[in-house]
């Protein structure tokens, strides 16, 4: 308890799954969290088991949206990037279309909330950013995830360029590469396949630790990064993956 105390966190996808988790989990350790999400429902519902977590409405698709951001939460310590959008395909299942949402969704949201945050951080000479990635990225090819594995790839440039330019600025930034986490997302997919326990034998299948991951078995290292423990942890790439990219 108190690994937080002091910080400002704002979180992205806050309303459920991982992001739900890390604010959760951010606030128990004493953090000021803000929990922004699209579904004012999920935020409901976290306020609900919470009261102390700050929530607004958040499209991260939307960059004014993001540029007013800042004058809700003041200067932070710990941006966590967790919102994202995960198609299913082969690149000829995708259209220019496809493309471009989950670039704007998966990449873009991360380059303008960064951009945003910034500027405070480099104020204090602090700061914390996290982004969510994924091992199946440039760290390892999956099925069916051309589209997505090249966004949460260009996620990984992102974060060593930011973690470069910054290093002697006080600044940070890491990237989390969770394998399969058991989430509201992941449950969504398999049943929009049509046969969910086809589905999720096959999701299993691929896992050599032989389960899915829980939230809370990631959030520890969230915590970690968010903290002054991680003061010398930047341009890593955490995998928490059950030994998938091995």
């Amino acid at each position: 308890m108190g690994r937080l105390l002091g910080k400002r966190i704002l979180i992205t996808a806050a309303g459920q799954g991982m992001g739900r988790a890390a604010a959760l989990a951010m606030a128990a350790e004493g953090a000021t969290v803000f929990a922004t999400d699209i579904d004012p429902e999920g935020l409901a519902t976290l306020s609900a088991e919470n009261s102390d977590i700050k929530t607004f409405t958040l499209d991260v698709t939307d960059p004014k949206a993001i540029s007013e951001a800042p004058a809700k939460t003041g200067i932070l310590t710990t941006l966590f990037n967790c919102a994202g959008f995960v198609h299913n395909g082969t690149i000829m299942d995708m259209s220019d279309e496809d493309w471009g949402f989950s670039f704007t969704l998966n990449v873009q949201s991360q380059f303008r909330l960064i951009r945003a945050y910034l500027p405070g951080m480099l104020d204090q000479k602090d700061g914390s950013i996290i982004n969510m990635a994924s091992v199946a990225s440039s760290i390892k090819g999956a099925p069916n995830r051309c589209l997505y594995g090249s966004t949460k790839a260009a996620i990984l440039g992102l974060t060593k360029a930011v973690a470069a330019d910054y290093v002697s600025h006080g600044i940070r930034c890491n990237a989390l590469c969770p394998g399969t986490i058991l989430t509201p997302s992941l449950e969504a997919r398999m049943r929009a396949t049509g046969n969910y326990e086809t589905a999720k034998i096959e999701f299993l299948a691929r896992q050599p630790i032989g389960r899915f991951a829980t939230a809370d078995e990631v959030t520890g290292i969230l915590v970690h990064l968010a903290s002054d423990e991680s003061k010398f942890t930047t341009g890593t790439f955490q995998i928490v993956d059950g030994g998938w990219s091995l």
